[in-house]
């Protein structure tokens, strides 16, 4: 399985709570829902619908997971909520019991063993493992260079401060852009693979 990341991201790099106002506060941010008026339909829908036909897991951090657990069952009925709610789903966590994993299909993956198990799923035969949001997660995955394709929805705005999904570890990564196409509301939607370096 390849391990593909899918981000909603500021010029100014940030990822946090692109989802809704009170989706993740943490250090101040005030500007929850900051993707909202840029979404296109036609160019940014189809490149999600594109990427969830090639997908066979979600994997996700708890507090990410949490955020889509309580959405995403209640918009059955729509093919890419429906999507969301059938497809393996893994969770790293080390407080979530299996009591806590209301959202079908979900395997909780221990924080300790986050990494060798992570590894172990990249190993299996599949298509693509998504990482959606989880910045904590994405960071170390891109830090420890388990991610085969980045997919950037790059937003026309600058939010000024904010979590992101970039190692902060001083280390030079080169990327090669793949694609990229312009939405009508000037969201450019990139996809990039690491350059194997040697």
């Amino acid at each position: 399985m390849r391990i593909v990341m899918g981000q909603f991201v500021s010029l100014d790099g940030v990822a946090q709570a692109p989802g809704g106002p009170d989706e993740d506060t943490d250090g101040g941010f005030a500007h929850g829902g900051w993707t909202h008026p840029f979404f296109d339909p036609q160019v940014m829908g189809g490149a999600l619908a594109e990427w969830a036909a090639d997908t066979d897991g979600l994997l996700f951090g708890r507090r990410t997971w949490q955020t889509m657990a309580a959405a995403w069952p209640e918009r059955a009925g729509d093919p890419f909520a429906d999507h969301m709610n059938s497809v393996a789903k893994y969770v790293v966590s080390s407080t979530l019991g299996e009591a806590d994993l209301t959202w079908n299909n979900t395997t909780r993956i221990p924080r300790d063993q986050a990494l060798d198990q992570i590894r172990k799923l990249r190993d299996t035969d599949g298509r693509d493992l998504v990482v959606m949001g989880s910045l904590s997660l994405a960071r170390t995955l891109l830090a420890e260079g388990l991610v085969d394709e980045l997919r950037l929805m790059i937003m026309p705005v600058l939010l000024g401060g904010g979590k992101t999904i970039y190692p902060a570890d001083g280390a030079l990564r080169t990327l090669e852009l793949v694609s990229t196409v312009v939405s009508s509301t000037g969201v450019h939607v990139c996809t990039y693979r690491p350059v194997a370096v040697g």
